[in-house]
């Protein structure tokens, strides 16, 4: 969701900047700096902005720079030359000299400059606008190329967590082996005492239904899948990305904590690290 968007448009007097600026944020987050020559066009802006960024912390910015010799700030000569009257006859009545610096503080002083704003007519009204619409294409353009991006990283951290799921198959059959010997010995420990068979082949079945990664291994290949179609489904599956993300990472935590094996849980902390990577970015996603 980060994008920039710059354009000016030049008029005769003056040129006119907009800037507008984006960074990640779950929500439409939008704050505008708008010069007061164009504040009754601020809901139009806002209403444009709001059509054409969905979410993001947005600033928008309209910057103004007058060029030649007419500008809306003048100095206010009456003002300055009624200051000025008062100062020398304050210092005449109380016997002291004007100060030395009394021009800077002639400027200082209130309504000393004044600022005569013109109304736009809609000629320029309408190449602000038009500006104001290219900046967001600009800004639009870079998320595009950001998101293009992104899929591409995405795409291989998915492939990444199925090739290690694949791997995870290699270790199976020593594992069972494994489990299968521990609970040989410990039965055999057992074996000389009385014991309720019933409630022991319970206990066994409990036990060997916890162990079993099957359930968990086909749940997370089905979200790695429907990662990548709900990427490739369309528009504004940010969020929804996010969701499956969560998902996926539930199953990666249930297949360590079943393991049992130290390959395996090796595995499951490189699946950890590519699908953190895959949150971080998945922040980025409208």
């Amino acid at each position: 969701m980060t994008g920039f968007g710059k354009v000016t448009a030049e008029l005769p007097s003056k040129k006119v900047t907009v800037e507008i600026k984006a960074l990640n944020s779950k929500q439409l987050d939008l704050s505008t700096r708008i010069p007061s020559l164009y504040k009754d066009r601020e809901m139009e802006l806002r209403s444009l902005l709001l059509q054409s960024l969905e979410r993001g912390k947005v600033e928008f910015n309209i910057f103004i720079e007058y060029i030649g010799k007419d500008t809306p700030t003048q100095i206010n000569f009456a003002a300055v030359e009624n200051y000025y009257n008062q100062i020398k006859a304050i210092a005449w009545k109380l016997g002291i000299d004007v100060p030395t610096d009394w021009f800077q503080t002639l400027l200082r002083m209130p309504d000393a400059i004044k600022s005569e704003n013109v109304e736009p007519d809609e000629s320029e009204w309408e190449v602000v606008s038009t500006a104001v619409k290219e900046a967001i294409e600009h800004l639009c353009d870079f998320r595009i190329q950001e998101g293009a991006m992104l899929q591409k990283l995405f795409e291989q951290k998915i492939a990444n967590i199925a090739a290690l799921l694949k791997e995870v198959e290699k270790y199976e059959g020593e594992r069972i082996e494994k489990i299968k010997a521990r609970i040989t010995d410990n039965l055999q420990k057992v074996a000389d005492k009385d014991y309720d068979k019933n409630r022991f082949e319970q206990e066994m079945i409990y036990y060997i239904e916890k162990l079993d990664i099957n359930e968990e291994k086909n749940r997370l290949d089905n979200h790695l899948k429907y990662f990548i179609s709900t990427m490739e489904s369309g528009h504004g599956q940010g969020k929804k990305l996010g969701f499956i993300a969560q998902e996926m990472g539930r199953e990666i935590n249930t297949l360590g904590s079943k393991s049992n094996h130290a390959e395996m849980q090796k595995i499951v902390v490189q699946m950890k690290d590519e699908l953190e990577q895959i949150k971080e970015q998945v922040l980025n996603v409208l």
